[in-house]
């Protein structure tokens, strides 16, 4: 049993620490704001530190959840005391930032991970044995507005968790890349779109929002062997694929008349289980060396370095729409 701090307890850093207290030996947390970190560690009782050095020589592992723009400050002070991090997403504000971690942990010979929390989804897990060399994805993240994340454009803020499951499931390095968006409630983009064509000829259409009056969370692959659609937030999908009992033939009509005769349908359940638990599992594991790193912080720079450059785009597109 390890000793697991977190850095900054807001929102989600909250519900780290909620959930370590079952899997860990002790919690410890910090914040800069001392009621909010006061107000925590009664609420979950686990130890609160008034600074981050105190934090660091109590814990074994770090969970940074602090804002984005802080994310290399606190990990390289956990990395240079050879603590392991999982880092939330994304990994950090730039790609320099990202790389002076990356370069950090190489030092101290410490292991990273990046929380893309959507790696664990259960309905995703419960499709990988379906997938097979998918051609065309197309995903849609819609929230309704609200505080949290709008320090960052929506692109890091939520089209980031289906860049880094796409750039996962697909393997290949982006050939070409277009995108799109609109600043509505704040100066960056609250809502986008990006077309993502891959080297082996598959397609991502990728969507995102945070004025939206509805959440959802939808992924669709389209693929010789079939299609999968997915509804993350309900946790579950359907897989479909032509019956084994059916063969065509070029030039033969479809047998049967309707679209049941020929085709069958696999419901796709997630396990229920809470994929922040099983992401901060999968990192306690790593830590203690009996599982491999299973969201590596080079594939966190990957994800940060596609959703860069959607940014960039977006912010083209845009100063080019404004009058003169």
């Amino acid at each position: 049993m390890l000793n697991v701090g977190v850095a900054g307890v807001g929102s989600l850093g909250f519900h780290h620490a909620r959930i370590l207290r079952d899997l860990a030996a002790s919690v410890h947390i910090h914040d800069a704001d001392a009621e909010r970190a006061r107000t925590v560690a009664a609420e979950l009782d686990v130890t609160p530190h008034g600074s981050m050095e105190a934090l660091l020589r109590s814990i074994d592992a770090l969970v940074v959840a602090v804002p984005t723009h802080a994310h290399e400050v606190v990990a390289r002070a956990a990395l240079r005391e050879g603590l392991p991090v999982l880092i939330e997403k994304p990994i950090a504000a730039d790609l320099a930032e990202a790389d002076r971690i990356l370069e950090e942990a190489a030092r101290a010979g410490a292991l990273v991970q990046i929380g893309h929390v959507e790696r664990f989804n259960g309905v995703l897990r419960a499709c990988e044995p379906y997938l097979e060399a998918p051609l065309f994805i197309e995903t849609h993240r819609l929230a309704p507005f609200g505080p949290r994340g709008t320090d960052v454009a929506v692109v890091l803020d939520l089209m980031i968790h289906d860049l880094d499951l796409i750039l996962s499931i697909v393997g290949e390095e982006v050939r070409s890349l277009s995108a799109t968006g609109v600043p509505v409630l704040t100066p960056s983009a609250d809502i986008a779109n990006a077309r993502l064509e891959f080297e082996g000829g598959c397609v991502a259409n990728v969507t995102a929002s945070r004025v939206s009056l509805e959440r959802k969370r939808k992924f669709r692959f389209f693929q010789p062997s079939g299609y999968i659609s997915l509804d993350l937030d309900a946790g579950s999908g359907e897989f479909l694929r032509v019956r084994p009992d059916v063969a065509f033939a070029p030039g033969v009509p479809m047998p049967g008349g309707r679209l049941e005769d020929v085709i069958e349908r696999v419901a796709l359940r997630s396990d229920g289980g809470e994929p922040l638990r099983h992401e901060l599992e999968s990192f306690l594991a790593a830590v203690r060396g009996s599982s491999r790193v299973a969201v590596s912080g080079e594939d966190g720079r990957r994800a940060l370095a596609t959703a860069m450059e959607i940014m960039e785009r977006i912010d083209r597109n845009v100063a080019a729409a404004r009058p003169a």
